[in-house]
């Protein structure tokens, strides 16, 4: 018996961390250039951010409506079905030590400790007039989790004259969907 409920605990804990699915969709007139990260909220690491490209674009008016949404299943299978895909993601494993990996490697696969132990929480992120380098002044933060912790300090809703962005994650059964939307 004692066997089970601690295979029951692990279980659910690792569904509680486990990484999900990432949906941005960008409703608005500007592009969105920004980053990604998941973490492990107990204890900080393993952190795991894009790396290259360093700064994803997500050109204005991209969402599941017209298929142009970003989405990112899991770290692997990001790279083969997301239209803008990472080729390689920065790992942190402790307070002192960081690794390039590629978007194959072993440690990032699906039911990996790392995919099993992280959640996306949080996207820094500027707005930019469509097509230009000109950013929309204001329209930039660090969006995601907003529950208090002592990784990241973000906020989940977010609200400038040129647009606003939200933050939410649904559960449905054992998935995970983590949003990122941003309005006009």
């Amino acid at each position: 018996m004692k066997k089970l409920l601690t295979i029951l605990g692990i279980t659910a804990t690792s569904l509680a961390y486990s990484q999900g699915m990432f949906m941005l969709n960008n409703y608005s007139p500007h592009d969105y250039h920004g980053n990604l990260m998941a973490m492990n909220l107990s204890g900080c690491v393993p952190a795991v951010i894009n790396n290259d490209p360093a700064t994803i674009i997500v050109p204005a008016n991209s969402h599941m409506g017209n298929s142009l949404a970003w989405k990112i299943d899991n770290y692997r299978d990001q790279f083969a079905s997301s239209l803008y895909p990472i080729n390689n993601w920065l790992v942190t494993l402790s307070s002192s030590s960081s690794t390039v990996r590629s978007w194959n490697h072993a440690s990032l696969m699906p039911g990996s400790v790392i995919a099993n132990n992280t959640k996306w929480v949080t996207s820094k992120f500027s707005m930019y007039y469509a097509g230009t380098s000109n950013k929309v002044v204001g329209f930039n933060t660090n969006l995601g989790d907003a529950t208090p912790n002592t990784c990241i300090s973000s906020v989940d809703y977010f609200s400038t004259p040129d647009g606003s962005a939200e933050w939410f994650t649904i559960t449905t059964g054992t998935t995970t969907t983590t949003y990122l939307q941003i309005y006009p």
